[in-house]
């Protein structure tokens, strides 16, 4: 076995998983504070469009993680719209609609172009977890595993893409990679007392005994 399949596979397990530890969190607490609908939304795109760049480029280890992976963004997807009180149909709906256009670029336009389109759901995922965590009050609702495990899975990723290689996959994940790494340090802080920024207009002040502790 080579080091580009072991580094496949590793990456393709890891993302099997990656949101489990998120669907467990959500289940046990019942807390979304911290938690980015948007973010969630545009997961389940990615997870169903590297499906369809997975057929297309006949490489199963990208196939099989992102189809596994809708077992646990379904879950997140569900339990988020029974919590803020929205019809599962307009929760799933802008995910769907995601997933469509990434693939309709994978078929007429090619791999390269898939690489530049898959940013912008990658960015709205990632940087609209980033945003909650920069100006959420609370951030219980995030799992901090599933932030760690982020960071490895896209680090695993590059380094197969990098191997293989595969352009599209090259370019998302490097640009996936500096957005987790910040989510995973600004949980870090906020978990150490940093208060939120942004707040908007007529929220309650934070207590004075400083932010919020994971559990």
């Amino acid at each position: 076995m080579t080091a580009v399949t072991v580094l496949g596979w590793l990456a393709a397990l890891l993302t099997t998983v990656l949101g489990t530890p998120q669907a467990i969190r959500l289940v046990r607490t019942r807390d979304t504070r911290g938690l980015s609908l948007i973010a969630w939304q545009a997961i389940l795109g990615i997870n169903i469009a590297w499906t369809g760049h997975g057929l297309l480029i006949g490489q199963a280890n990208m196939i099989v993680p992102n189809a596994l992976a809708l077992l646990s963004t379904l879950p997140v997807l569900w339990l988020m719209a029974r919590e803020l009180r929205q019809s599962a149909v307009s929760v799933l709906a802008p995910g769907l609609a995601i997933a469509a256009a990434m693939i309709a670029v994978d078929l007429l336009l090619g791999s390269a172009a898939y690489g530049l389109a898959a940013i912008v759901p990658s960015l709205l995922a990632n940087a609209g977890q980033s945003l909650e965590l920069v100006r959420a009050r609370v951030i219980r609702g995030v799992s901090p595993v599933f932030l760690v495990l982020q960071v490895v899975c896209q680090a695993l990723w590059l380094s197969w893409a990098l191997l293989v290689p595969d352009t599209g996959t090259i370019i998302t994940a490097t640009v996936t990679l500096v957005v987790v790494v910040f989510n995973l340090g600004w949980w870090v802080l906020r978990s150490r007392g940093l208060r939120p920024l942004f707040l908007s207009p007529g929220t309650d002040p934070i207590p004075a005994t400083g932010g919020p502790s994971s559990r």
